[in-house]
């Protein structure tokens, strides 16, 4: 170990950090307030372990593209045919894909990235009024970092969270007024489009079309607004730990800025921005149903020293109560190729993923 290296780990070790983490998360001004304050280095709760910080810097940049989908067209049959061909190599290849020509216009996209700017950005007295840890009772709640307490290495992010995963909806009064008209025509828009890419998806798998929203897959979604503040050290940190994502199916829209990585071949692979593109990804629920089929798979994103980065991604968890039991499907299951998994409840599995750290999935959990 190197004396830079020696020094840190006995920087990191010599301090209570659980007070550093309860002292930054009663400001309830979040990341951006440490930014505002004009700080040149960041707390040791943001700075990782060694060994993820060595391991960084024997990563080789990797030039692989992440697959691109166009689903126009797709109510002409020959075309639906090769678009449901094109989701089903990338969900079980890569457990992500671009989306482009997808039907939700410009306007809604950059309307959410600019409502999620407007929050984050307003009188941290407006925001502090939103700030809540309470996954329960709160459907709208403003955080920084949902694993704080539990998790090496606080993520340099704020969140703002608006929750309908429980009742299945929400009142337009809940939904901050700085942001609301954004946020409502964008959900909107986006739970069709969670629709229609699950009957591709079921396609793919070769069911009939409605089989997952019959299931309704499709239910209970989760609208997470992410703002990643400009870092003055972005090597020592990370915006977000690597993870899988604890639903059915994950869509996100960002901003240009860049940052988000996949795993794929053991590597993390870029996912570029593309100009009005949408970035799909299979979750773990999924992965359960398909019987490995379709893959979960890590991601993360990175610090920068320029910011704000700016990404909303809706989350489509299924039915929450009353309970539902969801597992591999008997049609794809067999003697040949058994169930991989037992059955779960949306409640258990998402109870489990908020108690372990971020990087942790809950997929062996769950796995025979």
């Amino acid at each position: 170990m190197s004396s830079t290296e020696e020094s840190q780990a006995e920087l990191i070790m010599d301090y209570d950090r659980l007070n550093e983490l309860k002292a930054f998360d009663d400001t309830k001004a979040g990341v951006k307030g440490l930014v505002d304050a004009g700080i040149l280095e960041i707390p040791r709760i943001f700075i990782r372990p060694c060994d993820e910080l060595a391991e960084e810097l024997n990563q080789c940049k990797s030039t692989l593209k992440v697959p691109v989908v166009d689903l126009g067209g797709i109510e002409v049959e020959d075309r639906r045919k090769k678009v449901v061909d094109e989701i089903r190599e990338a969900s079980e290849k890569w457990g992500f894909f671009q989306l482009i020509n997808h039907g939700v216009p410009s306007s809604v996209l950059e309307g959410m990235i600019d409502g999620t700017r407007d929050f984050h950005e307003q009188d941290v007295e407006l925001k502090k009024e939103c700030y809540s840890r309470d996954r329960t009772t709160r459907r709208v709640r403003y955080e920084t970092d949902l694993h704080l307490y539990n998790s090496k290495t606080a993520n340099w992010r704020d969140t703002l969270n608006i929750s309908m995963i429980v009742t299945g909806h929400i009142e337009p009064e809940e939904i901050p007024a700085v942001c609301r008209e954004a946020f409502l025509e964008f959900m909107n828009h986006v739970r069709k489009l969670g629709e229609t890419l699950l009957e591709l998806l079921s396609e793919a798998l070769g069911l009939k079309p409605d089989h997952f929203n019959a299931m309704e897959c499709a239910k209970g979604q989760t609208l997470v607004c992410h703002y990643y503040p400009a870092c003055p050290q972005p090597e020592l940190t990370i915006g977000t730990d690597k993870h899988t994502d604890p639903d059915f199916l994950t869509i996100l829209v960002q901003d240009q800025s860049g940052g988000l990585q996949v795993v794929h071949n053991n590597q993390w692979v870029d996912v570029e921005p593309i100009k009005q593109g949408l970035v799909v990804n299979i979750g773990d629920f999924l992965q359960i149903l398909s019987n490995d089929k379709f893959v979960s798979v890590n991601h993360r994103v990175l610090a920068n020293q320029i910011g704000p980065r700016i990404s909303v991604a809706c989350f489509f968890t299924g039915v929450f109560t009353p309970p539902k039991m969801y597992g591999p499907m008997k049609e794809l299951i067999s003697e040949e190729k058994p169930a991989v998994y037992k059955e779960f409840l949306v409640s258990d599995y998402i109870t489990e993923f908020f108690s372990r750290p971020l990087d942790k999935s809950g997929l062996d959990l769950f796995r025979l």
